[in-house]
């Protein structure tokens, strides 16, 4: 957004294409804070958290497996590759790993939206939208999202953040790039001058009677956004966000790319400041059906870099102990290469779910047998059930979240039920 057009919708109805005008001080909220991370493109779960060595008779699964074994750190199996070592070794005791969970397709636009909505075909938001709504309600931008999928269903409104030096604009418009060092934009005459200006219309606006609900919401929105108080936590999160040259930069690969770290700065200073709860960090280029060995190896190693890094982060800023982390992608890889040494799609996947202090963690719930099959669970005790199990599907991840996080009984979760779905005891 340039500087006109902000300047239009100020002295109009006070809102921001997927920016909230603040309704509450920043501060007030002090409850959990949601990150999910989309891995586009289709991982590979049996070179991270579902490792899968070559049997006898079969394609080869998995080259590493030619001359490695599958290592283990706490109760969770994972796979000698990429960096796997490094970051299950120091995240173990926070981690529950759920394998064999079917997406019901090879279609990578319904694996997506099955994944991170808990239902295949469109119409449900995202969970993490759901926690916004709950969780964020008065805040500048509770939900961010960095791409993906990012289905609101009209419960809640996300902020695309990948440009941050618009929100310096956004909360300080009266400076040029929102930077008080520089001349200010605007002279202090024309500044005073524009204010004198939106508080008549704020007047004229208080004083105009029987509007209709929208217009009268718009007129409360456009009136918070005139508090001092409320904007506390946008300029504050403005100052916060480092320069170009100090933000972490884009990682290249080929022609893969990873902002992951970046994601997770600004991510974690959203959360600090107090303008968002919830947060979609996207990474592209998972979908590797030729060079899948090489490919993957990067992009799962930049992927638990990335993580490491956010989780870090969120320790030297104090939000670490409040956050929940949640990791999955369209789909899996295929238990055999093609020609091109590549992997094709594969419905059965894997979430990991991570947080601090829980006892629920160094767990693994679902499996798959030797070729990457899932296997059946008994819905109580989580333990293999092939006569009598159900089979574990991302609308039993996302229930079983909902009912965790809080938000399984609100308005907004129940306009969009996963019905006939058992309740899964992930987090028991």
């Amino acid at each position: 957004m340039n500087r006109r057009s902000f300047m239009q919708v100020m002295a109009g109805v006070g809102a921001v294409t997927g920016f909230r005008v603040p309704l509450a001080k920043a501060t007030d909220y002090r409850g959990k804070l949601f990150v999910f991370v989309q891995a586009r493109g289709g991982w590979d779960p049996t070179s991270l958290c579902d490792p899968k060595t070559n049997v006898a008779g079969e394609p080869i699964i998995n080259h590493w497996a030619e001359a490695a074994e599958v290592r283990q750190a706490g109760n969770i199996r994972y796979a000698p590759f990429a960096k796997n070592q490094a970051f299950f070794d120091k995240y173990y005791q926070r981690i529950l790993v759920v394998n064999g969970v079917d997406a019901q397709t090879n279609s990578h636009s319904a694996g997506v939206t099955h994944n991170w909505s808990g239902r295949i075909s469109e119409g449900y938001p995202t969970t993490t939208a759901l926690l916004a709504a709950h969780n964020g309600a008065g805040l500048s931008m509770p939900y961010l999202s960095f791409g993906g999928f990012s289905n609101t269903a009209g419960v809640a409104v996300f902020t695309r953040l990948n440009n941050p030096g618009e929100i310096r604009n956004i909360a300080k418009p009266e400076l040029l790039g929102g930077d008080s060092t520089r001349r200010p934009y605007f002279s202090a005459e024309d500044w005073t001058s524009f204010t004198r200006h939106r508080d008549k219309r704020m007047a004229r606006l208080a004083a105009a009677p029987n509007l209709m609900p929208r217009d009268a919401r718009n007129r409360e929105l456009y009136a918070a956004a005139l508090d001092v108080d409320a904007a506390e936590g946008l300029r504050s999160f403005a100052d916060m966000i480092p320069s170009d040259r100090e933000l972490n930069q884009v990682e290249e690969y080929g022609l893969y790319r990873s902002s992951l770290k970046r994601q997770a700065q600004l991510t974690v200073l959203a959360f600090k400041a107090g303008v968002a709860v919830s947060a979609d960090l996207f990474m592209g280029g998972f979908d590797t059906h030729d060079n899948h060995d090489p490919d993957q190896n990067w992009l799962l190693g930049n992927l638990t870099d990335s993580i490491d890094y956010l989780w870090d982060y969120a320790e030297l800023h104090g939000v670490a102990d409040r956050m929940v982390v949640v990791m999955g992608s369209d789909f899996g890889r295929t238990n055999k290469y093609n020609s091109d040494l590549g992997k094709d799609h594969w419905p059965i996947g894997s979430f990991i779910i991570m947080e601090k202090n829980q006892g629920w963690t160094n767990r693994v719930i679902g499996e798959t047998d030797e070729l990457h099959f899932a296997y059946k669970v008994d819905p109580t005790t989580l333990q293999r059930n092939d006569a009598g199990g159900t089979r574990i599907h991302p609308k039993h991840i996302h229930k079983a979240l909902r009912k965790y996080l809080g938000v399984g009984d609100t308005a907004n979760s129940l306009r969009f039920p996963f019905n006939n779905t058992e309740e899964l005891p992930l987090f028991s």
